[in-house]
Order: C-alpha cells, then sequence, then structure tokens
C-alpha cells in the first residue's frame, strides 16, 4: 500500500462510528480541525461534530488536535471542542504524532489519524505507523493557492486508491 493512502477513506468524521473504533482497539484520536472538524480557520464548531465527540468520548475514546497551525489559532477551536492540542505539530513529521499521542498517554497500536490532507495527515500517520482515516475536505479552499495546488495531486492520488479498493474486492 502507498504511503499517500489511508486505511480508511470518509465523506465526513461524522461517517465514522465511534463504537466501532472502539470495539476495533482504538483509544484515541488524533484529529485534524481545519477541514477535518471544522471548515478552514474557522472557529465555528458544527452541532453534528460536537454530537459526535460527545459519542467517541461515551465510547471511552480520548482525542487530542493535532494542528499545524499556530497556537494563537488552534487553543480557542480546541478550548471550544473541550480538547487538548498540540499546535506547530510540523505534520508529516513524526514528532507532532509522537506529542499528540503522548499527551493521550497511548500507544501507536490504540491510535488513530484522522484529518483531510494526503501530504500532511495520512502521510505523517503512515510516517508515525498510526492506522489513518481520511476525510474529504468540508469545503474548497478560496484564497489559499497553495493548499488549492496540493488538493490537485491529492485527487489523483485518491482517484487510484478508489481504484485499487474496487479491483481487490
Amino acid at each position: 500500500m502507498s504511503i499517500f493512502y489511508p486505511n480508511r477513506l470518509v465523506p465526513r468524521v461524522t461517517d465514522i462510528d465511534p463504537r466501532q473504533l472502539a470495539e476495533s482497539g482504538v483509544r484515541g484520536l488524533l484529529l485534524d480541525a481545519d477541514n477535518t472538524l471544522t471548515t478552514h480557520n474557522s472557529q465555528q464548531l458544527d452541532p453534528a461534530v460536537r454530537t459526535w465527540l460527545d459519542e467517541v468520548a461515551a465510547c471511552g475514546i480520548r482525542a487530542v488536535i493535532i494542528s499545524n497551525n499556530n497556537f494563537e489559532r488552534t487553543r480557542p477551536f480546541a478550548q471550544l471542542t473541550g480538547l487538548p492540542f498540540v499546535s506547530k505539530a510540523h505534520k508529516p513529521l513524526p514528532s507532532g504524532f509522537r506529542r499528540a499521542r503522548r499527551a493521550l498517554g497511548l500507544t501507536r497500536q490504540q491510535c488513530a489519524v484522522i484529518g483531510d490532507q494526503v501530504f500532511t495527515d495520512v502521510l505523517g500517520a503512515r510516517l508515525s505507523r498510526l492506522y489513518c482515516i481520511q476525510v474529504l475536505p468540508i469545503q474548497e479552499e478560496k484564497g489559499h493557492p497553495f493548499l488549492a495546488f496540493k488538493r490537485i495531486f491529492e485527487k489523483r492520488i485518491l482517484r487510484r486508491y478508489r481504484r485499487r479498493k474496487e479491483n481487490v474486492k
């Protein structure tokens, strides 16, 4: 399997069943914020995501936000969710994932990463040897040329990933 392929691909974070995660041994989630839990640079939390986070906690799964954004951006959103956070994670480098996992006090085998970007979340999870669930971005990034540029390559990778999954069935 390619280092750019997630273990699972789902449309939205709310499409992930916390009970199934818990049953598979997941005790901790390393969650990206932008375009995973909320729109890019937003401080709003969708009620459906709030409900999902409550279900995650009810299943005994702890979560931490892991973001490449700075402290000033990450902290208010983390406070809104009630979750601890790691800012300036330098994804895809493993150091930020390691800090997030240690904040939960869990092993690699007990954790999963959930994020929307191939070149930060998926690649970082793979380099850190963590289970990875990729979600599709909540919205297109307008006014962020570098992100829009990366999305072109991500779409190609996801097309290949989907074709491979279809051929395996």
